[in-house]
């Protein structure tokens, strides 16, 4: 976006708004060698420091935050951190972009993956590199796909800390008495659903399965993965109106007519299709690998768990949040924050903290580890993503992103809601994200 034509940009997030203050030179944050201590001097400064960490764990999540802040102040004493909860991600971010309007910013926080890109040319973030350049953190370690979904324009600004992506959870228990597998390709599909949606007088009384419509992250991979895409390859101009970028959607609209596929979209449509699942009345949701944990604990019959299906390519995508580092933040808070970053993401503790918040472990070598194997020991439903760990990509990396995806989210809406065919809406939502476009 034009910085200094607009000062105030306010885009969508999750169905919300929040106000981005963009009066930054737009460059993404600057952290250079220059701005860091050396190893040495870094090692040895032991001087005591307070630095905040913002966040937005759920409470289920506070045990392991707990459990990692004790760690951390045993390896390095000199540092206190002081977790703030600052609500859900929305909140967290219109949090921060005051805290950077005040100058008053924390030293670490979390950042969801989708606004990074927002957040990073705008020069909220520290880049990291000269961090992880000094201390030589191996970043062939990170999935690819989680490790750039904290990267921008050649900058690494945050690392993966709590990582989902969505999965198909299915009732395996059915579906074994159906003797059906969960489809691996779309040419699958028409068939898993003949055999599994339920019709009596017309109407139908289960589902095949369920596609979440309330959020772009649930879809925006079944786009890639039939050959589409969301914006042209110099992101100035919208293709979702072009052939192959149309392909799911009308896949969807043609299983939506007859009775096969389930969509929520609204207030209460994912708690609607969590109980319709753990009823019968669905045979298998695409959810966030986040609740997996939820559905074995709710369900009364056995889960299973699929990576989605592909066609062109077989990629999901990132979600949850990141860590980062605030530009803002002076040099020795930026080094403390530094220590606290690398300490959460490091392979020491990865499948302690994955276990403990529920979200996906990120280092192979934690993955590859006895305690990486007993995990999955405990967890095998977990192994189907694993066995697809470097198929998890980044979410599109443009700053409009939050506000221009609300365009298509809108068209999916008003085919669900409304029956309408979603082929005949889309040229008018390209019109308007590329007007969105055209202000970048």
């Amino acid at each position: 976006m034009n910085k200094i034509k607009k000062a105030l940009s306010v885009l969508a997030v999750s169905g919300m708004a929040f106000a981005s203050i963009l009066g930054c030179s737009g460059s993404g944050g600057s952290s250079s060698s220059g701005d860091i201590l050396d190893a040495e001097e870094a090692a040895q400064d032991t001087t005591p420091i307070t630095i905040q960490y913002w966040h937005s764990h759920a409470e289920a999540q506070l045990e392991g935050l707990d459990y990692m802040l004790a760690e951390f102040h045993k390896k390095y004493p000199h540092i206190t951190v002081e977790p703030v909860f600052q609500g859900a991600y929305v909140d967290l971010h219109k949090k921060l972009q005051a805290a950077v309007a005040a100058k008053e910013v924390p030293a670490v926080t979390n950042v969801e993956v989708s606004v990074l890109p927002n957040f990073a040319d705008s020069g909220v973030f520290a880049d990291l590199t000269p961090y992880i350049e000094r201390d030589q953190v191996d970043l062939n370690d990170f999935s690819q796909g989680m490790l750039q979904a904290y990267a921008y324009n050649g900058k690494q600004y945050g690392l993966p800390l709590i990582v989902s992506t969505s999965v198909f959870i299915y009732n395996k228990t059915l579906l074994d008495e159906l003797g059906v597998e969960p489809p691996q390709t779309w040419d699958d599909i028409e068939a898993y659903n003949q055999k599994v949606a339920l019709k009596e007088g017309g109407q139908t009384t289960r589902y095949a399965f369920s596609v979440p419509g309330w959020d772009t992250w649930y879809y925006d991979p079944w786009i890639s993965n039939g050959g589409g895409s969301i914006l042209n390859e110099d992101m100035t101009a919208s293709t979702l109106d072009q052939p192959d970028s149309l392909r799911w959607i009308q896949n969807f609209y043609k299983w939506l007519q007859d009775g096969s596929l389930h969509m929520g979209f609204g207030k209460g449509a994912s708690g609607d299709m969590r109980t319709m699942f753990l009823e019968g009345k669905i045979a298998m949701v695409q959810h966030t690998s986040a609740v997996i944990k939820t559905y074995l604990e709710s369900a009364n019959f056995e889960v299973g768990v699929s990576f989605i299906p592909g066609d062109k390519e077989r990629k999901s995508h990132i979600g949850g949040a990141g860590i980062v580092l605030m530009e803002g933040a002076d040099a020795r808070e930026k080094e403390a924050g530094w220590k606290f970053i690398e300490f959460m993401t490091s392979a020491e503790h990865n499948i302690n903290w994955a276990e403990k918040v529920g979200y996906l472990p990120t280092r192979k070598s934690a993955i590859e580890s006895e305690e990486g194997k007993q995990y999955f020991e405990r967890q095998p439903q977990y192994r189907t993503v694993f066995e697809h760990f470097d198929d998890v990509a980044p979410r599109l990396q443009h700053p409009a992103y939050p506000e221009f995806s609300e365009k298509y989210k809108e068209v999916v809406g008003e085919m669900i809601l409304n029956g309408k065919d979603p082929t005949s809406l889309m040229p008018e939502a390209v019109k308007q994200i590329n007007d969105i476009l055209s202000d970048y």
